[in-house]
């Protein structure tokens, strides 16, 4: 019924003497592979390449910053008594002018991808533009385990463009992260989620803690000047969480431990802490079928008769466990599926096609955000819908 929802991708490879990809998880995980020795070279396909454009056509203006919690040690670091977080916020823009950031700077791309191809991309947000007037409702945005919050990107730009506030975390220390001035920490969980059978829950509450954290930040008084965005103020009346594997289950465990998060949408993750937990809050799960495993599809039933409140199962039975995130139309638009060997693409990717997965992605969380914080009419959530045929309903 579902895929077999990991909370770390699998890696990619495509070598070829010009080519050295991962779109799956961090370089660390390529084998006899790594940034240092990845060929510098970028493929003659990634020129031109665009994050989709959002389908509203309010201008999007994007920010990224470092956020600092002294109140909390850091999870994977001893000897860290801070938890140091990055930060992209999108948001609605009261302008069209600017300057479009790239999807991610070139020495990220070498850390996460072992290549620099994903940096020639471009993004549709405007960097640091004014924020539009007004209290914005606030999405929280937590990506897959190994995985980095730039993969959430055109959700991010979409969300933004329908007029919310969007905040994707980056975990430090579950994926390469660039910090201010250039520096990059690895991935110091990585390997952890093989030898640690408590490993996902751990994840779960630790990366909860950081939405947690952030809406501290986005709701603290005085944001509007001197926040994390100066300018963006946000409504702390309608909050949402969503995540992709690892990230989905995090926005579970946040909405579960937080009552200020109205909503919560997991994109084919495992739940590694039981959910519902009566808080009568609504709840997506979106599935991807290809690779359906029983015990993914067992760990979803056992939870789903948790919740107390609305809630919603939808399935993309062509879908891969990658298709929720950026990497799937980074395959298809940079040109490299022809690339991938059949099979590989086909376990992470299903036979989708990536764009097509985005449109639906984007459409049943922002029909399941617009109802359930906005008290907007969403029809798509109700039945099967002639817009997208391959989309059931699971439950």
């Amino acid at each position: 019924m579902s895929k077999n929802r990991r909370w770390r991708s699998a890696a990619l490879t495509i070598m070829s003497t010009a080519l050295v990809l991962t779109l799956a998880g961090p370089a660390s995980a390529l084998a006899g592979t790594s940034p240092a020795t990845a060929p510098a070279a970028v493929a003659a396909h990634s020129t031109g390449a665009h994050v989709p454009a959002p389908t509203a056509h309010r201008p999007v203006g994007t920010a990224s910053a470092r956020l600092v919690d002294p109140s909390r040690p850091d999870p994977w670091r001893a000897d860290t008594p801070t938890r140091e977080l990055m930060v992209t916020f999108w948001y609605p823009a009261d302008s069209t002018r600017g300057t479009h950031p790239p999807y991610v700077s070139p020495e990220l791309s070498r850390a996460l991808y072992g290549l620099e191809q994903p940096a020639t991309v471009r993004t549709n947000a405007l960097a640091d533009a004014r924020p539009a007037a007004g209290r914005h409702p606030l999405i929280l945005l937590s990506p897959g385990f190994g995985m980095s919050r730039t993969t959430l990107t055109a959700l991010g730009e979409e969300f933004a463009s329908r007029g919310y506030a969007v905040a994707a975390v980056d975990h430090t220390y579950e994926t390469s992260v660039e910090f201010p001035g250039g520096r990059i920490e690895s991935c110091l969980a990585c390997g952890q989620e093989a030898t640690d059978p408590q490993f996902g829950a751990k994840s779960s509450r630790a990366r909860a803690a950081d939405l947690r954290f952030v809406l501290d930040r986005l709701t603290a008084p005085g944001r509007e000047r001197g926040g994390p965005v100066r300018g963006l103020s946000v409504d702390a009346s309608r909050v949402g969480a969503a995540g992709h594997s690892l990230g989905g289950a995090a926005a579970l465990e946040a909405m579960r431990e937080d009552p200020r998060i109205k909503a919560a949408a997991n994109l084919d993750g495992t739940i590694w802490i039981p959910a519902g937990d009566d808080t009568g809050r609504p709840a997506l799960l979106f599935s991807a079928g290809v690779g359906a495993s029983p015990e993914a599809t067992q760990n979803w039933e056992d939870n789903w008769k948790r919740f107390t409140g609305p809630r919603y199962w939808v399935d993309l039975p062509t879908a891969g466990h990658l298709s929720f995130s950026d990497n799937h139309w980074l395959v298809d638009n940079l040109g490299l599926r022809d690339q991938l060997p059949p099979e590989a693409y086909r376990e992470n990717f299903g036979t989708v096609d990536g764009n097509r997965a985005l449109a639906a992605t984007r459409a049943y969380l922002g029909a399941f955000f617009d109802r359930h914080l906005l008290g907007r009419p969403a029809p798509l959530l109700d039945r099967p819908s002639p817009r997208f045929p391959e989309v059931r309903f699971a439950k």
